[in-house]
């Protein structure tokens, strides 16, 4: 609610008529080989109906179930007009209360809901079935992400004994310092503080955006940190599997890094609607 890519939401917030309600999505992707999808359709206020337990967003919708969240996903891709219809059972395991916030002003946070969850896929277009680990978390803003970042890299990791470790490391507007935050979290909701490793830099992606990733020192025959796959190249955003080194282990880490400021540049928001259509 409130999509924070929307170049509609965001020339309204320009404007002084910014409605969260107005600018709403599910954003699906899909990256399996030769069934790739990507959807992120907008609709306005009359096509959402939500509760305290409830999401619907024109036909997909999000449901509470006791310790368990259902998504009903009927959406079309974008730029290629392919469905995406299908289930994602969402088990969570522990809750967790955890807030931080992500600049000095506080007036952007993240926390994580069920950071050690389970999910179930079962999609019917296309066809694909998998289930595993999954991770379920918020963010809410007071204002666009282009006000106070510049860029963040952010990255995920299972660890062995079933926690969940998470690093935002995020660099604020001139004048104000980077701020990262790293904490690992138990299967029962509990957190408790990350070490924070040295920052090491990436490949460039495709678009010439800078990734990096904290990695702590490579034990004896480790292998080196590296970009193991990049799943999502965009001028202003990228979406990765990396492979790093966090509390003492060689983990495979969902990694992503958004450059906030090439995405308030004019011709960055000029191609986005091409991917982000509206139903007003």
């Amino acid at each position: 609610m409130g999509s924070v890519f929307s170049p509609y939401y965001r020339r309204a917030w320009r404007r002084g008529r910014a409605d969260a309600e107005q600018h709403c999505a599910i954003n699906v992707a899909l990256y399996s080989p030769g069934a790739g999808r990507w959807a992120m359709t907008e609709r306005g206020r009359r096509h959402v109906d939500r509760g305290a337990a409830h999401f619907a967003v024109g036909p997909s919708a999000l449901r509470w179930h006791d310790d368990r969240l259902d998504i009903t996903l009927d959406e079309v891709a974008n730029p290629l007009p392919r469905r995406i219809r299908g289930t994602v059972r969402v088990h969570t395991a522990g809750l967790c209360r955890h807030v931080a916030a992500l600049d000095d002003a506080g007036r952007h946070r993240w926390g994580p809901i069920a950071p050690c969850a389970r999910v179930e896929v079962a999609l019917d277009r296309p066809a694909l079935r998998w289930s595993g680990h999954a991770y379920l978390d918020s963010n809410e803003g007071d204002e666009p992400v282009t006000e106070p970042f510049t860029t963040w890299d952010w990255m995920r990791a299972p660890l062995a004994d079933g926690s969940t470790a998470v690093v935002y490391d995020v660099r604020q507007s001139a004048g104000r310092a980077d701020r990262v935050i790293g904490a690992r979290f138990r299967p029962d909701g509990s957190a408790e503080p990350l070490p924070l490793p040295a920052r090491h830099t990436l490949t460039r992606t495709g678009w010439g955006i800078h990734r990096a990733v904290r990695a702590e020192p490579p034990s004896a025959g480790s292998a080196p940190v590296a970009v193991l796959r990049t799943l999502e190249d965009t001028p202003f955003y990228a979406r990765s599997l990396v492979r790093t080194r966090l509390a003492g282990e060689t983990v495979e880490a969902m990694h992503e890094t958004l450059s906030a400021t090439r995405f308030g540049t004019p011709w960055v928001q000029a191609l986005l609607p091409w991917r982000m259509p509206r139903r007003a």
